[in-house]
């Protein structure tokens, strides 16, 4: 047996290891040879007879059953490797995005400050509060209603001053009239004035006369006489008459029609009017409320603190001077 033959072979060797040591110990120290001799029985008693010969050593513990065969082939060892726990494996991860909060997102939410309160006026005209007039001081003359149902007063006096063209204004709009006109040629472009201040006696004549053409047209009197103060103002509550308002029209297109509008100077004049004291006088949309159809061509001076806040409100001269009348603040002029 495999586990016997190596046991043997190793005592064997474990044996002549020993008798070179009795005989290096007998020439050396043979007071211990004794010792030696001793050692060697206790735990081979039967050594020195098997010198010669392969020992059978009675001195072995027996053989365990199953060893020979335990030893002479090994089984194979499988290493089993355990599954990683739970707590090891990385659970599949699932990513939440935040919804983006604000840069600086306060404690709480800021407060939006509160619109400003409408006052009945403002209310009854239909305007938001951020548009209400300011109504700045004014004299009588900037704010002289003249339409259909308001003549203009038969004291008043006009003080006329004329211009390079030989058109004449109130003395009180010629310098504004002359910046506007002068800025409007510095922007590259031609406006040209087509008519201004009239006398009662010019202002009849052009009545008369679109009277007519409207009878020969077919109108009935009374039908004539309506469209006709429509476009022509009748004598008496025409703004020409005070010397305050002139038709300003572009050197390149002179007609009266609503074509003037799409012209270069009259768009130039209409953003830039109010700066010179100016407002358009008959706006788009607001016939039923001036008496007048759309001229974009009809400008009438109020001076420029009055302009601004017309300008600033929306609102045409009649509206404006309506909600100045009920307005406290309006008292002032």
């Amino acid at each position: 047996m495999k586990w016997t033959k190596r046991t043997a072979a190793l005592l064997l060797s474990v044996l002549l290891l020993l008798t070179a040591a009795q005989a290096w110990a007998g020439t050396k120290m043979p007071a211990q040879r004794g010792l030696a001799e001793l050692d060697i029985r206790l735990i081979f008693p039967k050594a020195e007879e098997q010198t010669h010969k392969v020992p059978v050593l009675k001195v072995l513990p027996p053989e365990e059953p199953g060893r020979e065969e335990a030893e002479e082939e090994e089984p194979p060892r499988t290493v089993v490797i355990p599954d990683p726990s739970p707590a090891e494996e990385e659970p599949e991860r699932t990513v939440v995005i935040p919804d983006p909060a604000p840069a600086e997102a306060p404690d709480k939410a800021p407060a939006i400050p509160a619109p400003e309160p409408e006052t009945e006026d403002t209310a009854a005209a239909g305007l938001p509060a951020s548009q209400t007039p300011s109504f700045p001081e004014a004299e009588d003359w900037q704010l002289l209603l003249v339409n259909p149902w308001n003549e203009m007063p038969e004291d008043y006096e006009v003080n006329l001053k004329t211009l390079p063209d030989g058109n004449r204004v109130d003395e009180k709009a010629f310098d504004d009239l002359t910046a506007m006109l002068e800025a409007c040629r510095e922007a590259g472009l031609r406006p040209k004035i087509c008519s201004s201040y009239r006398t009662m006696s010019k202002q009849t004549y052009l009545y008369n006369n679109k009277i007519t053409r409207l009878r020969n047209a077919g109108y009935s009197k009374a039908a004539a006489e309506a469209e006709a103060g429509r476009w022509v103002a009748r004598p008496g509550t025409s703004e020409h008459q005070l010397g305050l308002a002139v038709d300003i029209v572009s050197t390149s297109y002179q007609a009266l029609t609503k074509k003037q509008e799409k012209t270069q100077e009259q768009k130039w004049l209409m953003e830039h009017c109010w700066e010179y004291g100016f407002i358009l006088r008959y706006p788009n949309e607001k016939s039923e409320i001036t008496g007048i159809g759309y001229e974009p061509w009809h400008y009438r001076y109020v001076g420029r603190d009055v302009a601004l806040d017309i300008r600033d409100s929306g609102l045409c001269m009649e509206e404006y001077m309506a909600l100045r009348e009920e307005s406290p603040a309006g008292t002032r002029a």
